[in-house]
């Protein structure tokens, strides 16, 4: 990707009708310039209380500028903060630690107002120098940062200069048709507890895990108060917070959020039913909502329905040239034939009632159906058939040769390869298990390997994987604040991350398609160019896609004032308007 925008989740959805409205609401309501704040919650919350969550996995770092992953992501939701704010719920950018912005004639610079008297959680002073300095860290090269795409207009850096404490100019050197909304993408970082850090070039292992929790400081609503590995994060109030609510009562409302580290899946169920815990930050099985419908009928327990997810999980090899280079597979495994046959081996209908129970709908690409306005139902489409599989697979020299049922190369190089996945995830784990079932059938033999979240993105990061199935978040449900998926230098574009030259025809074409849409032009013009980059990955497949479920989101009924969204996290995206009964 030309480095830009990244992959890398109020009304209460209680349906499909009340998504269908609220997609019907943001199609008829463009974003503001500038949002109200935030409004009062429809009853009046009572200040105190804790929300306590699961987690099935645990941050690898606290800093937000190096660090991916859905924890990490989190973490910063409560503690950090931005520019401007996306919100999750209406789709509308909202002053956030900017309380106004102008726009130059040209749209290309914004010259943004910082809010008066903001502090860290430690009373220093929040600042332009602030800004000044996460941008720095950001564009370093030597951090490496995964934010570095996210924050790039036609593979360049933005231009920014801060005239005095309370201003900041930025000035995108191309026209970018999401404007101010790619600063939903800059999480601001602290100069005066990291500028020692990025001069001494160690800035990317400042705030690891291991970092004391009264060594960082917070501009979010809450603060770390305690990280115990293996057990739990506690978060307390900040009393610093600068957010009000429309009556003028300081926020949050909350005094604790605690995380509770659960890895397994049933355990947290259990948790859940017993009030052990408030909420999951994953959805909730299909299997699940059986069992905790009487919780519902209780009134103990909120089951929300969010629609069809926009954020499917992903399968996909590694691309990257060095990975083959003296693989004796190399003639096959990463060609695109092979992949379309993989895609015409899997019968999606089955996989959705196999893995969802039929709480899925079936797809051919990273964009769902409940991503309306840029989902296209003519991409290219693989229908199930076996016999179609074997005839892609024999037509790159891949039959059966002996008397086993494994296919080989002209060569005796049997047809397999190891697909790594997220232990832990049981729709990720069962996905792997259907994928290895149904490539048997055409003579593929998959090793699967399930390992912990965190070690699985490391090797995703590192390269060191033959495949991998696994789920990834869309910051938004506009493409051009996705480039780093799309785009071949992006940080997420996960079969062949940052590279510096496509390494594909095809790549170059989607990187000068995705340009192209980003840079401008009415909705509908940008549709059908987007339509076009959709029709080239899926006539090259790098990463397939199979079903999109529909994502249910559980919760005690003593939480409110919940805003919650289809993209993650679903409900502490706004962590600071939540209360509880007490």
């Amino acid at each position: 990707m030309n480095r830009q925008p990244r992959a890398l989740l109020s009304v209460l959805l209680l349906g499909a009708l009340a998504f269908t409205g609220w997609l019907l609401w943001r199609d008829l309501h463009p974003a503001p310039l500038v949002s109200s704040p935030a409004p009062a919650p429809p009853a009046a919350p009572v200040r105190g209380g804790t929300v306590t969550s699961s987690l099935r996995s645990e941050p690898n770092s606290f800093n937000r500028i190096v660090a991916r992953g859905f924890v990490n992501d989190l973490c910063s939701f409560l503690t950090l903060g931005k520019l401007v704010r996306l919100n999750r719920v209406t789709q509308s950018i909202e002053p956030w630690l900017a309380e106004k912005w102008d726009i130059s004639a040209d749209g290309r610079t914004y010259t943004l107002t910082l809010r008066d008297g903001v502090v860290w959680s430690d009373g220093t002073l929040f600042t332009s120098d602030d800004v000044l300095f996460s941008f720095q860290a950001i564009y370093d090269p030597k951090v490496v940062s995964i934010l570095e795409s996210a924050l790039m207009v036609n593979g360049e850096h933005l231009k920014v200069m801060a005239p005095d404490a309370r201003t900041v100019v930025v000035t995108y050197p191309a026209p970018f048709a999401p404007g101010i909304e790619l600063l939903d993408n800059l999480t601001v970082m602290p100069r005066h507890k990291l500028e020692a850090a990025l001069d001494a070039g160690t800035f990317a292992q400042a705030w690891s895990a291991a970092t004391p929790p009264s060594e960082m400081v917070s501009i979010g609503p809450f603060v770390l108060a305690r990280y115990e590995p293996g057990q739990r994060l506690v978060f307390d109030r900040n009393p610093r917070f600068w957010r009000k609510d429309a009556a003028g009562v300081s926020l949050p409302y909350l005094d604790h959020v605690v995380f509770e580290i659960v890895p397994d899946q049933n355990a947290e169920l259990v948790r859940l039913q017993s009030g052990a815990i408030d909420m999951l930050q994953q959805q909730i099985r299909a299997e699940d909502i059986a069992t905790l419908r009487p919780l519902v009928d209780q009134q103990k327990l909120q089951l929300l329905e969010l629609g069809v997810t926009t954020d499917p999980d992903a399968f996909f090899f590694n691309l990257r040239p060095e990975q083959w280079a003296q693989d004796p597979r190399r003639a096959w495994l990463p060609r695109k034939e092979f992949r379309q046959a993989i895609s015409h081996a899997i019968d999606r209908e089955a996989f959705a009632n196999t893995v969802f129970l039929g709480a899925a709908v079936p797809i051919w690409g990273p964009i769902t159906p409940g991503n309306q306005h840029w989902f296209s139902p003519n991409v290219k489409r693989y229908p199930y058939s076996v016999d179609k599989a074997r005839e892609l697979l024999e037509s790159i020299g891949l039959e059966n040769r002996d008397a086993d049922e494994w296919l080989e190369d002209e060569k005796g190089t049997e047809a397999r390869f190891t697909l790594v996945s997220y232990r832990g995830n049981s729709n990720l784990e069962r996905s792997s298990f259907v994928l290895r079932d149904e490539l048997k059938k055409v003579g593929i033999a998959v090793d699967v390997q399930l390992l912990e979240q965190n070690a699985l993105v490391d090797r995703l990061l590192k390269g060191k994987f033959e495949s991998i199935f696994f789920f990834f978040s869309m910051t938004s449900l506009d493409p051009a604040l996705n480039l780093d998926f799309w785009l071949s230098s992006g940080s997420g574009h996960i079969w062949n991350i940052g590279q510096k030259t496509p390494a594909t025809d095809w790549e170059r074409e989607i990187d000068r398609l995705m340009n192209q849409m980003a840079a401008g032009g009415d909705l509908e013009t940008r549709k059908k160019i987007f339509d076009e980059a959709q029709q080239v990955l899926a006539e090259n497949v790098p990463a397939l896609f199979f079903v999109a479920p529909r994502h249910y989101m559980g919760v005690s009924t003593r939480v409110g004032s919940l805003s919650p969204s289809f993209l993650r996290p679903q409900l502490l995206w706004s962590s600071d308007t939540i209360s509880v009964r007490q």
